[in-house]
């Protein structure tokens, strides 16, 4: 963990991570510059649909997917993954470490950028900072973070493990993105094979589904947040130890790889 971090954390090898992360903050900026007027009920939207269409469907996605897309297949194009395998520990720690370094890079600097982003959409208006300084804006920022956390540990875990079965590292990823895309208009039994499935019961502000994709949307049984987060840890847990078992047996060679 200290190794792969130490690795993640440069701003050099990181810089499209942290740009993924605050490229909200930069539009939250000009809107906070251009826009004087603000009500406390309307920013409190746009920031949900910052949330709910970027942060969780795109920015933590590819996130997440690059960093382990970099931690597995990226040491196999460097050829250095013969040396952690040299090392006299098992494969299920090493695996097991990458795992936990890459979730925890994620949530730091995603982390960050909702801190970011939360304080800018709020922090240019008098009632918006107000609302920071309430219990129900604690409340929220809370439940912002823990969404960063979640998503970023179910991410992680699904890509380490989809990185030890497929060597292109593109065509997986866009059939991912299309099916959590796809989480909504799919048959509720389906739908606990998507990480979107777990987060969106944990949004604390829930966006109404209006025109034609209402008419596609297939409305579940309300999820309690208690059971959205065991379901994704047990989701994650079950991913990752199928990435330790996939370790186990994997083998590389630079000659094909």
């Amino acid at each position: 963990m200290r190794v792969e971090l130490a690795k993640g954390l440069s701003i050099t090898r990181s810089f499209w991570l942290f740009f993924l992360a605050f490229a909200p903050t930069f539009i939250i900026t000009a809107h906070a510059l251009h826009d004087k007027r603000c009500e406390l009920a309307n920013e409190t939207i746009i920031l949900a649909v910052i949330m709910q269409v970027f942060y969780t469907r795109v920015g933590i996605f590819f996130g997440c997917l690059g960093i382990s897309v970099l931690a597995l297949r990226g040491e196999v194009a460097e050829k250095t993954l013969h040396y952690p395998l040299l090392a006299p520990m098992r494969r299920e720690v090493l695996i097991a470490g990458k795992f936990l370094s890459g979730a925890l890079l994620a949530m730091l600097i995603f982390g960050a950028g909702v801190l970011a982003s939360f304080t800018l959409m709020y922090g240019h208006f008098e009632a918006g900072r107000d609302f920071m300084l309430s219990a129900k804006g604690a409340a929220q920022l809370f439940a912002y973070l823990l969404l960063v956390v979640m998503a970023c540990l179910g991410y992680s875990a699904v890509f380490l493990a989809m990185s030890l079965i497929f060597k292109n590292p593109v065509i997986t990823p866009v059939l991912l993105f299309l099916w959590e895309g796809a989480n909504g208009i799919l048959p509720a039994w389906l739908k606990v094979f998507s990480v979107t499935h777990y987060l969106k019961p944990l949004f604390p502000i829930e966006l109404p589904v209006e025109g034609i994709s209402g008419l596609f949307t297939v409305v579940a049984e309300p999820t309690p947040a208690w059971l959205a987060i065991t379901g994704l840890l047990a989701f994650s847990v079950l991913a990752l130890a199928y990435a330790c078992w996939k370790m186990r047996r994997f083998e590389i060679s630079y000659s094909t790889d």
